[in-house]
């Protein structure tokens, strides 16, 4: 019989990937699915990055880089990070990684001793309370409430740090809710951090997935905040590069020196011709990502207008991301039991809010990268399970 780590045992396999399996064990089987449960863009990558990549792999860039990354790739986000983000950034201090999810991995490993603390948003990508319950420390959740348009509350924080309390995450724009952080807010938690001498890990991977006018704020930007925040990100979501596995860290050199050992034992380099890639799509961009946000945009406010009209089903407008957060409620099933009712009746893949942690319970979460026609499908097929639901309910 296998025997595995106890560690495991504290590490819950993914809840969104679990729907997305089964999803497509339907779709063998003949079904016809609507996938909204992937955070995935379904625009290709555009032709300049992947003609960029086969030039590097023609060109023989199929060696280790250095650890760190390519200085020419360290050096475009640095530039990067200065003209949209307002961070002063060298390229000493920028790591890149193997996608965000390594990011995550190592910096929580490099700042967390077991039994320490960390607040994580309530409800958020459930990789923020995975690894620190892997490295024997503990997820202290905070609240997103969508009465609150999914604002942090600073003072919900402030009774929440203890002396364990070694870092905070922020997920700005956010993922599950599309919430973003409003610069007051984040003002108000930077005051906080720097009374009580914390670290912030401040993940910004949808930052340009932004609708409405809305602004991003980097919270590294804000005075003070530049020595103590890990602002971390990658190519995932704006270049819809989500297989070529690039994200990167920017923080203090010191900082980036120790997440490199882990990164070497982890990774060695990201891949070298994705490198490159990556080089293309942040100097050579043109009108692609604003042409991506429109249609997003087109396809939010679609599925907002109609998820409204459902009797049952609520939601707020997601200013960021690609993610409508439905409240569901009304319809008296845990969002789980929903989740496996609406893939199994109405073949339609939704995300049980309860995968992001308890403040998700009576909430689905729904992707609207996704194109606009399998939009419209979708959320008619949600709108006659909801009243198949109702009627039911009414016997």
């Amino acid at each position: 019989m296998a025997t595995f780590a106890e560690r495991m045992n504290r590490m819950a396999p993914s809840g969104i990937r679990k729907v997305n399996e089964k999803a497509l064990a339907m779709e063998r089987a003949g079904e016809t699915v609507i996938h909204f449960e992937i955070g995935r863009p379904d625009f290709d990558t555009p032709e300049y990055i992947k003609k960029a990549a086969i030039e590097a792999l023609q060109n023989g860039d199929v060696f280790y880089t250095s650890n760190f990354g390519k200085m020419e790739l360290r050096q475009a986000i640095a530039e990067k990070l200065k003209r949209e983000n307002g961070l002063n950034y060298k390229p000493e201090e920028i790591l890149v990684t193997a996608g965000l999810s390594e990011a995550v991995f190592a910096v929580l490993a490099t700042i967390l001793e077991e039994g320490d603390e960390l607040l994580v948003p309530d409800p958020v990508w459930i990789n923020y309370r995975n690894v620190p319950r892997f490295l024997n420390a503990v997820p202290v959740s905070y609240e997103l409430k969508e009465e609150n348009g999914y604002q942090l509350d600073v003072e919900e924080i402030r009774a929440k740090v203890t002396d364990k309390t070694r870092a905070i995450v922020i997920v700005t724009p956010n993922n599950p809710t599309g919430g973003v952080l409003a610069r007051e807010t984040l003002q108000k938690l930077a005051d906080l951090v720097i009374e009580k001498d914390l670290l912030v890990i401040s993940d910004e991977v949808y930052e340009r997935l932004i609708y409405d006018g809305e602004q991003h704020v980097s919270i590294a930007s804000l005075p003070g905040m530049k020595e103590r925040t890990f602002t971390m990100n990658g190519m995932s979501k704006a270049y819809s590069m989500t297989g070529w596995r690039l994200g990167y860290v920017a923080a203090p050199e010191d900082y980036i020196a120790v997440l490199n050992k882990f990164h070497q034992h982890n990774t060695t380099c990201a891949v070298s011709f994705g490198q490159t890639a990556a080089i293309a799509a942040l100097n050579e961009e043109g009108d692609e990502v604003k042409e991506m946000v429109k249609e997003y945009q087109r396809r939010r406010d679609y599925a907002v207008q109609a998820i409204n009209a459902i009797d049952g089903l609520s939601c707020l407008t997601p200013k960021g991301a690609f993610y409508i957060f439905i409240n569901c409620k009304a319809l008296g099933l845990s969002s789980a039991d929903l989740s496996d009712y609406l893939l199994e009746n109405a073949k339609i893949a939704l995300v049980p809010g309860s995968v992001f942690g308890p403040g998700g319970e009576g909430y689905l979460r729904m992707s609207f990268a996704n194109n606009y026609d399998n939009i419209v499908e979708g959320c008619a097929r949600l709108k006659d399970a909801a009243e198949a639901l109702k009627k039911e309910a009414c016997r």
